[in-house]
């Protein structure tokens, strides 16, 4: 009777005080997503198709300009909302980013109408107002360092935390800060040549972790 809901306060435990009605419509009304790495879960400026739940894998949420250029905003994993969803059931208003799951991935969507009648529910009200403030302080977050953070010092504090060894390219690198590959990749070269990096086939090598935590801290 209640596999949906039971997969769902399992992964959001804040939703456990849930009424039995409640979870008797989650059951009969959710909706269970298997999606392969690579699938576009919604697009800008289309309407809301419903409340997400991540219950496997990752998504990223990502805003586009108009040269094809990429910002991501936030990844949505497992037992974590999607604020842009939040805001446009919330606010009756048109998506304004696109998520892709990065990885194969399960979800529970609730239907918009659902979302509505659940609001009424004190665990679910709670529990989508308090991530959605954790969501806004996070992009709070981003929108400081892309105001008052140089590309270097951003590009320092990207590369810390992933262990002594990066897999990745600069193009990737340059997604995930909003840039263009020339740019990043004339800042690893300097980062190199200042003995901060060694730069090798989509690998990056941290030689000195402190030094790249000093210039990420420049100016804060």
């Amino acid at each position: 009777m209640n596999g949906h809901a039971d997969a769902l306060t399992a992964i959001y435990p804040l939703l456990s005080g849930l009424s039995p009605a409640a979870r008797a419509l989650i059951e009969k009304e959710g909706r269970m997503m298997e999606v392969p790495a690579g699938t576009h879960l919604f697009d800008e400026y289309q309407p809301c198709g419903g409340f997400p739940f991540v219950l496997e894998g990752q998504v990223k949420v990502a805003k586009s300009s108009a040269n094809g250029r990429e910002l991501p905003l936030y990844r949505v994993h497992a037992g974590e909302t999607c604020v842009i969803s939040s805001a446009c059931l919330l606010g009756h208003i048109e998506y304004n980013a696109h998520a892709v799951a990065e990885t194969p991935a399960r979800l529970l969507v609730l239907p918009t109408a659902l979302f509505d009648r659940l609001l009424s529910e004190p665990a679910f009200r709670t529990f989508v107002f308090s991530l959605f403030a954790e969501r806004v302080a996070e992009l709070m977050q981003l929108v400081e360092a892309i105001a008052f953070q140089r590309l270097d010092q951003r590009l320092a504090s990207l590369l810390l935390g992933h262990g002594q060894t990066l897999h990745t390219t600069h193009q990737q690198l340059a997604d995930e800060l909003g840039s263009v590959r020339e740019i990043v990749s004339r800042l690893l070269k300097s980062f190199a040549e200042q003995g901060l990096v060694a730069l090798g086939r989509n690998q990056i090598d941290i030689l000195d972790p402190a030094g790249l935590r000093a210039l990420a801290a420049e100016g804060r």
